[in-house]
């Protein structure tokens, strides 16, 4: 039984449905601030679009995985209650648009029918947990880490110790040394290892990430035993949230941390936080994860295939042999991430006969099918055709992944879906020869924060703009060399130099036209690059971005008929920091129930986090009500101590970090936890009797 499963009849979703619609109620009359009720949806999977007045729904989806029931499920919740569109990501979800607020509930009601949750898809948490599509099937791989990616997702979800984190939290496992999940730009990264006694276990790659700085990731074990992964996370959870930036977003992820504290301390209090975790080992199910239902080997009717040289391009750039003899992985290229909903449900139809009972989202955006027999390839490329989704060139040169850019998403500067289709056009009728080039990728995002992975991509292009004749032109920041190396290794692409967004295919014919001309055929793109330098292209494309010769269709972006404007609103990617002062102390007091309730289930660990929570909004609430502003939780603690402990103003018979961080120094023992729930009781009491004083 899967944790879908036990999700579903677990009755706090059923509470967290109803939670959700009573504060959209609260919202609305004003008894909840903005600030606050954003980073309550966010939480929920509810991200406010460009476009005023309608939310996209973030669906999460661990590791990718999804059946058929719930992509036809998600289907008509689309048609329902959206857009009629379906977008996956490069995090393995699926995201629907213009849905509105008051109706989220019920739409999240609906998804869990088929087990499928949008809680903490968005905000300061555990995002989706990803993993290699072909895991489980991998021939390269030493163990199938779809267990590991459930069990992580899991364990998480709803942990009090990440659900108001100063930011989100990104972790993946790779299936193998090819690192096709990109461990080096995740907080956390894990890639199997066996060691040499037979056991299983992990590489761990630490504090990676993109967005406008990007980070490559330290490797910090290289063999973590299977039992310590969740152990592990936690503790790294628990410390990020304690000594994290809550106040400025763009220095609040993990990153950050090691970059201001040194990598040594860092680990050295995940280490010390590792006593107060709610387990010190945590043995994986391995068969929580079941493999899934698929047609036994059958004749199939013949089928004629009209145009053999596509049918065997298809053959060559698609379908790979997996691990299980006599069976074949086929990947779905879907054009820039977008499946209608009716071309979703033909798509299950057509795919139904012929493959597993599993499908899983990849992270260049596209689909792949598991367990094709040799017979059944000519008929399933046939019913895909059929549908207009059996395009060669899976994951290849001609396989553009991009973000929504401005077509929905608030911080977007320029178009990139539009451009991911024009440049994927230029390759399949100019360079076709590139449709087989698996080893460079194109990555676009529609700005800098890099949700369309160009930081990581050999060609990369994020949304920007420049300046002519006193108007703003839409333009494109281009990148090269970045990319994949292996094991943990990554590169991250260089800015070159930025030209006019309608210049773009210009950049590409330029960029592919030198590496045809002067690469060796043995040479990867990547030695290309550092033979040449970064000096050579931006001299390369420097005639490109000459913006004395901009001709009047240059200031309108692709996509558009209007004039380019940018029009930045206010991102929403990792929620924001509430420092109300009212809203802080009914925080204080919700928590405090919680930790009540935790400990009555005996559940310590989450009363005692619960506990700890209650001490920090508290003080918090009081340090706010004389303009006194911490930007981390231990800032907080200290700060308390300062102004209010010290000059006998709160009546404690330790210091207040005495107090609260025993929290990393005791058990989760039924003992400590109730100690702590009184301790916490008698100090948010002292709280609200100087608050009603004041």
């Amino acid at each position: 039984m899967n944790s879908f499963r036990t999700e579903l009849e677990n009755p706090i979703v059923q509470q967290d449905i109803i939670d959700l619609e009573r504060k959209i109620n609260d919202f609305r009359s004003g008894k909840i601030h903005d600030e606050k009720f954003r980073s309550l949806r966010l939480a929920r999977g509810i991200y406010g679009q460009r476009q005023p007045g309608v939310q996209m729904i973030r669906i999460k989806l661990p590791f990718g995985k999804v059946t058929f029931k719930q992509l036809l499920r998600i289907a008509d919740i689309a048609d329902e209650y959206a857009s009629g569109n379906l977008h996956l990501t490069t995090r393995q979800d699926i995201q629907i648009h213009y849905v509105s607020l008051d109706r989220t509930p019920e739409l999240w009601q609906k998804l869990e029918q088929d087990e499928v949750t949008i809680r903490e898809a968005c905000g300061n948490t555990v995002r989706n947990v990803t993993s290699s599509p072909n895991a489980g099937i991998d021939p390269d791989e030493p163990f199938d880490v779809s267990p590991y990616a459930q069990a992580v997702f899991a364990y998480f979800l709803r942990n009090p110790i990440c659900q108001e984190m100063g930011r989100k939290i990104k972790i993946s496992f790779s299936s193998s040394d090819k690192d096709t999940a990109f461990s080096y730009i995740h907080d956390l990264g894990f890639i199997p290892k066996i060691n040499e006694k037979g056991e299983r276990g992990f590489k761990v790659l630490f504090a990676g990430g993109l967005g406008a700085q990007p980070f490559l990731a330290s490797a910090i074990n290289e063999f973590l035993p299977e039992d310590e992964l969740i152990p592990f996370t936690e503790s790294v959870l628990r410390v990020f949230d304690r000594y994290g930036e809550r106040t400025n977003r763009n220095k609040a992820r993990l990153k950050y941390l090691v970059q201001k504290l040194g990598l040594a301390e860092v680990l050295r209090l995940v280490a010390e936080e590792r006593i107060a975790n709610k387990v010190k080992t945590f043995p994986i199910d391995i068969n929580s994860v079941p493999l899934p239902y698929f047609p036994f080997t059958q004749d199939y009717p013949p089928v004629t295939i009209a145009n053999e040289n596509h049918y065997q391009h298809w053959l060559a750039t698609n379908v790979v042999p997996q691990k299980q003899n006599g069976f074949y992985a086929v990947y779905v290229k879907i054009k820039v991430g977008d499946i209608k909903t009716d071309q979703a449900r033909a798509f299950v139809r057509a795919i139904t006969p012929y493959v597993a009972d599993e499908i899983r989202v990849t992270q260049n955006q596209g689909l792949l099918l598991k367990y094709v027999s040799k017979n059944a390839l000519q008929p399933l490329y046939k019913a895909l055709l059929d549908i207009d989704l059996a395009h060669a060139g899976f994951d290849s040169l001609a396989d553009i992944t991009t973000c929504p850019g401005t077509d929905t998403c608030n911080l977007g500067i320029s178009n990139s879906m539009t451009l991911a289709e024009v440049l994927e056009e230029v390759i399949y009728e100019d360079f076709p020869e590139f449709i087989y080039e698996k080893n460079i990728k194109i990555k676009i995002s529609g700005c800098m924060n890099s949700c369309g992975q160009h930081g990581l991509a050999e060609i990369g292009f994020h949304g920007s703009s420049v300046k002519a004749n006193g108007k703003v032109v839409p333009a494109v920041q281009v990148m090269l060399g970045g990319g994949t190396v292996g094991d943990g290794g990554g590169r991250v692409a260089e800015r070159v130099i930025k030209v006019p967004s309608k210049r773009a295919p210009q950049v590409l014919h330029l960029i592919l036209n030198d590496f045809k001309a002067n690469s060796p055929a043995e040479e990867n793109f990547h030695s290309y690059y550092d033979r040449q330098g970064k000096d050579y292209f931006y001299q390369l494309l420097k005639p490109i971005a000459d913006l004395t010769s901009l001709q009047s269709n240059e200031f309108v972006d692709w996509g558009h008929e209007e004039t380019f404007e940018t029009a930045i609103g206010v991102g929403e990617c990792a929620g924001v920091v509430i420092d109300l002062v009212a809203t802080l102390l009914l925080e204080a007091e919700e928590k405090f129930g919680w930790a009540k309730q935790a400990l009555e289930r005996q559940a310590y660990a989450d009363s005692i986090y619960h506990s700890y929570s209650t001490f920090i909004s508290a003080a918090k609430s009081l340090l706010l009500d004389k303009g006194i502003n911490s930007s981390t939780q231990v800032g907080v603690i200290r700060e308390f101590d300062n102004h209010f402990v010290e000059s006998g103003e709160i009546n404690l018979t330790t210091p207040f970090s005495e107090l609260v961080l025993q929290i990393n120094k005791n058990e989760p023992t039924l003992d400590f936890a109730a100690q702590y729930l009184n301790e916490a009781k008698g100090f948010l009491k002292q709280i609200n009797e100087i608050r009603a004083i004041a």
